[in-house]
């Protein structure tokens, strides 16, 4: 036998769950009509709203108690069968060992699937306003699947994590439900431009969103978990919201000035006191340039010695 135990804070989100009929997620069509059978109560009776009624108005007791709601699922091998009556003590046992004997709850049958499993809805506060402690719960679990696998010579289920190393075994275990939101809730900001896009297509994805101080999520199993729990804080979904919408026009704008540096650059530059003295520098520099290469050569009027030698020469010929 395989036993799961849950802490949660809506009574009526867990009540309809194992009372009402199944649908499947994806069609919305049902898949199995009158698949619950109450097998008992235990201070508490009626209806759904009734029930929920009932025990909401024992859990003002203790209002500071934030998860009032033990829910336990009890799963038998294909193979065990069990009579009601069986069933019923096995409930019994289970409110026994696991402490919330003196207090609300109900035990459910569910016929959906191939082999026999019973809900079981407990009120973590009792008449007298104490609480049911939820410490070591995996343990009591276990002890308490085994104690029936004896009692009532059920296939025995060993428990994996006894095969693992202490390294192993003090790891957190991974929260396949929680998992999906994360992804759901990753993939929404990734494709949303505001925080009420983001909301429309979580909703469109089967959750209900839950926003005060904080946010969470209620999945289409009346399931509740904070934004917290999964890394997703009201703040933190905001800031990531804000930092898509910014990105973009972050880009854009530099792209702007990108094209304005590049429209600068092979523009002229315009004229400014720091280029006059530059300029000046150049114009006189050019100007004794202009002055050397202009300047006359100087005239002899003596005659070259060359010249004053064939003259003499000429006047020798001539006598």
């Amino acid at each position: 036998m395989i036993g799961k135990i849950r802490m949660g804070s809506s009574f009526r989100g867990c009540i309809n769950y194992c009372l009402n009929d199944k649908i499947q997620d994806e069609e919305e069509e049902l898949v199995m009509k009158n698949r619950a059978e109450i097998l008992s109560y235990h201070l508490c009776c009626g209806n759904a709203s009734e029930l929920i009624n009932q025990f909401k108005e024992v859990r003002e007791l203790n209002m500071k108690l934030s998860k009032p709601v033990m829910h336990i699922s009890l799963s038998l091998a294909p193979e065990d069968i069990l009579n009601k009556g069986q069933m019923m003590e096995m409930v019994e046992d289970c409110a026994m060992q696991l402490g919330f004997d003196k207090n609300q709850y109900l035990s459910i049958l569910h016929k959906d699937t191939n082999h026999q499993h019973i809900h079981i809805v407990a009120n973590r506060v009792g008449l007298d306003g104490r609480t049911v402690s939820d410490s070591n719960n995996f343990q009591k679990m276990a002890k308490y699947c085994r104690s029936m696998e004896l009692k009532y010579g059920l296939k025995q289920v060993l428990s994996p994590r006894k095969f693992l190393s202490k390294e192993q075994r003090l790891m957190e275990r991974q929260d396949i439900r929680k998992e999906k939101l994360k992804e759901h809730i990753t993939l929404s900001i990734r494709k949303s431009k505001s925080y009420s896009e983001f909301e429309d297509r979580m909703k469109k994805l089967g959750y209900e969103i839950i926003k005060g101080r904080g946010i969470a999520f209620r999945d289409k199993q009346q399931v509740y978990t904070k934004g917290s729990e999964v890394g997703y804080s009201l703040m933190n979904i905001e800031k990531q919201l804000q930092q898509q919408y910014l990105v973009p026009s972050i880009k854009a704008e530099q792209k702007i000035i990108i094209i304005r540096q590049e429209k600068r650059s092979l523009s002229p530059k315009p004229w400014n006191d720091n280029n006059k003295g530059h300029v000046k520098k150049c114009l006189h520099t050019l100007n004794k340039i202009l002055k050397e290469v202009m300047k006359p050569e100087m005239e002899f009027n003596q005659v070259p010695y060359e010249l004053r030698q064939n003259k003499g020469q000429r006047q020798k010929i001539r006598h």
